[in-house]
């Protein structure tokens, strides 16, 4: 029994990661035709447009994952099932809740690489490839008004006019109110650079205003060390979607909002997205088994794998658009991550029962 194991398992992953390598070598190719518009532009080499598209790799693999393996495991199991392997197996004992605790053992793995790609990889590729195309290009990170970039720190607001590629801040306005909310200090720096050992911005060229009793007192500095909420994670937050941050700077940024008292259902349905996202590998394992198990004439395998890539398709349109609606209806954000994920699961389970009863 453990030699069938291995070999359904290794059937299951090698079919599953040739479509997710052959899924990636087209959205990879998609990619590479979008931007050669940009190609050119300033520094924007063709051999820079190559690595940006490269590193958008690891994202692509995170959110392609669960369809490869509903597509990989359903080409394999019905291959198995064409040459009466599957029939062999129960025949030899093998039941149907074993086989489905032999591919949850795969559909572990699967989920595994999903979060490690989710958690580590694909947030920092991200963000380094949105560094180096903004960098070739001479850009600026993020304007979210025409004056910069705007944020709350305890009691005063900063304002950052620019964010360049390598998250030097230049420009940069700060607004200290009393607690009468009148203004009682206003400052500018022209530069911060972060200092890591430090864990505080290093400030430059230091102009504060300060109005204290009538009175206006003008003091210049030149250097300032400026310990603020705002760091390079919370920075990352301009330079990738919410959707493709890591979990733990989601929980950060929450954090910093809800004590700002802002808005924070986008990162709260993003971050539980992040968790649940992995166990929809689990689930297309699950609804893989019932359709391979059908129709084994010759001209099953290609109807299944026509259903299957259709079943991709349609849960990774779902689970944008339940994202989108939780956002926009005010959906619970544990409720708009996993509906998607439940109702293939449900799918599934049904399919499974009907099999049974036949």
């Amino acid at each position: 029994m453990k030699i069938l194991s291995r070999y359904l398992i290794a059937e299951v992953v090698r079919t599953s990661l040739f479509v997710l390598a052959a899924l990636l070598g087209l959205f990879l190719f998609f990619d590479l035709i979008g931007e050669l518009g940009s190609l050119g532009k300033g520094g924007y080499s063709f051999g820079k447009l190559l690595a940006y598209v490269m590193l958008l790799a690891p994202g692509h693999a995170y959110e392609l994952m669960p369809i490869a393996v509903l597509i990989g495991s359903l080409f394999a199991l019905s291959m198995l099932n064409q040459n009466s392997e599957l029939t062999v197996m129960r025949v030899g004992g093998m039941s149907v809740q074993r086989m489905l605790g032999i591919l949850s053992i795969a559909g572990v793995g699967f989920a595994a690489f999903t979060l490690l790609a989710g958690e580590y990889i694909a947030p920092r590729a991200e963000r380094m490839a949105t560094q180096l195309r903004l960098a070739a290009k001479g850009q600026l990170v993020t304007q979210d008004f025409r004056s910069g970039f705007w944020m709350k720190d305890d009691g005063s607001f900063v304002n950052v006019r620019e964010v360049l590629p390598d998250q030097t801040l230049h420009n940069i306005n700060f607004y200290q109110f009393d607690v009468k909310r009148r203004l009682s200090l206003q400052g500018r720096a022209e530069r911060g650079v972060w200092q890591p050992k430090d864990g505080a911005w290093l400030l430059s060229n230091i102009t504060a205003t300060h109005f204290e009793n009538g009175a206006v007192k003008v003091e210049k500095l030149d250097q300032f060390v400026w310990h603020s909420v705002l760091t390079p994670d919370t920075l990352a937050v301009l330079l990738i979607a919410p959707e493709q941050m890591s979990v733990v700077t989601l929980m950060e940024y929450i954090d910093h909002l809800k004590r700002n008292q802002q808005q924070t259902r986008r990162y709260e349905i993003a971050l539980w997205t992040k968790l649940v996202y992995p166990l929809a590998c689990l689930a297309m394992l699950v609804i893989a088994l019932p359709f391979s198990q059908t129709q084994r004439r010759a001209g099953g395998i290609g109807i299944k794998l026509f259903v299957g890539i259709m079943l991709g398709l349609g849960f990774y349109f779902v689970n944008k658009l339940v994202g989108h609606m939780g956002l926009l209806y005010d959906w619970p954000p544990l409720l708009a991550a996993s509906l998607p994920s439940t109702l293939f699961l449900a799918l599934a389970t049904y399919l499974l029962w009907r099999q049974g009863r036949r």
